[in-house]
């Protein structure tokens, strides 16, 4: 195992950037909300679960290899508890949208955006952010200078980040017949939120101090 994280240019001093409440927090809610997909049958759970195995490593990779900010690490975990109990906790009909049955279908008011919605705006910011934590180890930058370059390129990414969730949730609609993902206008909000978010990210990282 040493050998490996060498290879990819990890440190020991690296592993131990990975905070320990960090690491207890995601896998506390991980086993929660399996626990109580699996209890309940859905299928789709299954795929965002899967999803969520790889995103959760990546981020380790990435924070192992770059050092994230502590603050983008948290953000991200959030993000997978607002995403994990979006899928699995139950609802009253009368609080949710277009028919749905779980917390990803709530809109307390015809004016106010899903929950969903505010999930992808939340979870793309917090993805963008972390493209400009690796960013920002990557390119020459000088210090004190105007990040708008930085700022333009990671909310790209997290644009482009939240296109490929996009192309997965048309993945489930083709594979799961029972699922909870919505038609080509939630597709649209969903982009929609996911601009926001990413543009939000851009405006913190060009005021934001080092």
């Amino acid at each position: 195992m040493r050998s490996v994280l060498y290879a990819l240019g990890m440190s020991a001093e690296a592993r131990k950037r990975i905070p320990v409440p960090l690491v207890l927090f995601v896998g506390a809610y991980m086993v929660v909300f399996s626990g109580l997909a699996l209890r309940a049958g859905n299928a789709e759970f299954a795929v965002y679960a899967g999803a969520m195995v790889v995103f959760i490593g990546l981020a380790a990779f990435l924070h192992l290899r770059f050092g994230l900010r502590r603050s983008t690490l948290w953000l991200l975990a959030v993000w997978g508890l607002l995403h994990m109990a979006g899928g699995t906790v139950a609802i009253p009909a009368e609080w949710a949208d277009a028919g749905g049955s779980v917390l990803y279908s709530l809109r307390l008011h015809p004016l106010t955006p899903r929950y969903d919605q505010v999930v992808h705006a939340f979870g793309f910011f917090a993805a963008s952010l972390a493209c400009f934590d690796v960013l920002s180890r990557l390119v020459r930058h000088d210090a004190g200078q105007p990040r708008v370059g930085l700022a333009v390129a990671s909310a790209l990414m997290g644009c482009g980040l939240g296109a490929l969730n996009e192309v997965l949730e048309f993945a489930i609609t083709l594979t799961v017949p029972d699922h909870n993902v919505g038609g080509y206008v939630n597709t649209g909000w969903d982009l929609v939120s996911n601009l926001i978010g990413a543009c939000a990210a851009g405006v913190v990282i060009v005021v934001r101090r080092r």
